[in-house]
């Protein structure tokens, strides 16, 4: 099926109450086992590629990128492709040349009125493209050396302003997550959740799923959280595979055998994480 839309997988979420998994892809394995995920579990999906990870392919959005597009259009649920924590044009539009469904322009550790300046620069490009983006306000820990705290977490008024101020489609939140927690851990404000559910009409974000604990997780759905974003739990289970494999025999030379127990290792980590999002049989 063709490439879905990321603003109409998280509108109809929004409107149905439950949550969308946007999954970060380092390898193939990773892409793969999402798709294989969604499929089995008749959920629809995103595939997000960080910054980050196409620095790790040596800068090169292409052969990744288009891999993400290529599982995209083959699968037989809806499966979006969003570039994650860009903060640069210049990648962004390679994202949209290569056909992904939106991207996220990262303006955060900027003030506020220069991070809504420049949202609103690459907003207005985006949508030329006739694509959607996604932004975030407030201060995520655990990325170029931010940290969650109470003071940086997102105001509902000042968010209410940044999206009127920038014209993004989603916004990413700071409510007590961070990025690459291995341990479930983080304490989510709901109550700020749904003052901001109240204060916005756009999809709310979630960045660092990971640390949060997975009945939180559900309520922060329940209270308005409409697009999750998961990393750090499948590299977990990715490299907990890899050693098990490789513990149990030492001689192995071939990767294809160990990359196939990680694989299916991530599947099952993506499945469970879409049956706590409540979107297992939306497809």
């Amino acid at each position: 099926m063709p490439i879905a839309s990321t603003d109409n997988l998280l509108v109809q979420a929004q409107h149905e109450r439950y949550g969308v998994g946007a999954f970060n892809v380092i390898s193939l394995e990773h892409a793969q086992a999402i798709v294989i995920a969604a499929e089995r579990e008749r959920s629809p999906v995103i595939l997000q590629l960080s910054q980050n990870a196409i620095a790790y392919h040596l800068g090169a959005i292409g052969p990744v990128g288009s891999a993400c597009i290529s599982l995209a259009t083959s699968a037989e649920v809806p499966v979006a492709v969003h570039l994650d924590h860009a903060t640069t044009w210049e990648l962004c539009e390679e994202a949209l040349d290569l056909g992904f469904s939106s991207v996220m322009f990262d303006a955060s550790l900027m003030s506020l009125d220069a991070n809504a300046e420049a949202t609103a620069a690459i907003a207005a490009r985006v949508h030329a493209r006739r694509c959607s983006i996604e932004a975030e306000l407030g201060v995520v820990g655990g990325k170029e050396g931010a940290t969650s705290s109470e003071e940086g977490k997102t105001d509902p008024a000042l968010a209410q302003w940044y999206v009127g101020a920038t014209g993004v489609d989603a916004i990413a939140v700071a409510v007590g997550s961070s990025h690459y927690m291995v341990d479930k851990t983080a304490v989510l404000d709901l109550e700020l959740i749904t003052r901001l559910r109240e204060a916005l009409e756009i999809p709310l974000v979630l960045h660092g799923s990971s640390g949060v604990p997975d009945d939180d997780i559900r309520e922060a759905v329940r209270r308005g959280i409409v697009k999750v974003n998961t990393a750090t739990e499948l590299n977990k289970a990715f490299t907990r595979a890899v050693r098990d494999f490789l513990s149990g025999d030492a001689n192995v030379v071939d990767p294809r055998k160990y990359l196939h127990a990680a694989r299916e290792s991530v599947v099952a980590a993506v499945r469970s994480r879409l049956k706590i999002l409540g979107s297992a049989g939306r497809a």
